[in-house]
């Protein structure tokens, strides 16, 4: 109990000397990685059932060559990666936004260093190093979310092109 509350207690502090833009990091990332561990076990688990469905739909054709099964062929497969690129420019977007938020706070960080400096005629050395701190734990933690979904994104797209050639190969002629 005493190490949870270490824990919690820790990333108060953490979080508080970050400043606020901290705290929308901390929220992009969780929910990227909402996103991430959805696809993932949506990968793993549920796209097998899905493919299960579009799988027996495309056997109950009785013929696979005419002009109306090849609009079928095409409409399950665009259901099917529907279905895989699902979140994906989502999660893109979160990993970009990431770095971008991390120099938000290095920004406002910065602003704080300035106005301190500016409020007591050129600023103590620890007003200004409590104000450089505010502005480089934004910028280590937008990096570290972006590059944590970055190796997330690696995993998925590989997931994805499994995926997707799966399913070229379950709908063929």
């Amino acid at each position: 109990m005493f190490a949870i509350t270490e824990a919690f207690d820790s990333l108060r502090d953490f979080m508080t000397a970050g400043g606020s833009v901290l705290w929308l990091i901390a929220f992009l990332a969780l929910f990227m990685w909402s996103l991430i561990l959805e696809r993932i076990w949506y990968f793993n688990t549920g796209h097998k059932e899905f493919m299960k469905g579009i799988e027996s739909q495309w056997k109950s054709i009785p013929e696979h060559t005419s002009w109306r099964a090849t609009q079928i062929k095409d409409k399950l497969i665009s259901e099917a990666n529907h279905e895989i690129n699902k979140y994906m420019p989502l999660i893109q977007t979160c990993v970009a936004l990431a770095p971008l938020f991390g120099l938000l706070g290095t920004v406002t960080g910065m602003i704080e260093v300035f106005q301190v400096m500016a409020f007591t005629g050129g600023g103590d050395a620890r007003s200004m190093a409590g104000g450089v701190s505010k502005a480089t734990l934004p910028t280590m933690a937008g990096m570290t979310t972006a590059l944590s979904g970055v190796f997330a994104q690696i995993y998925l797209n590989s997931a994805k092109t499994r995926q997707e050639l799966f399913v070229k190969e379950i709908i063929k002629n």
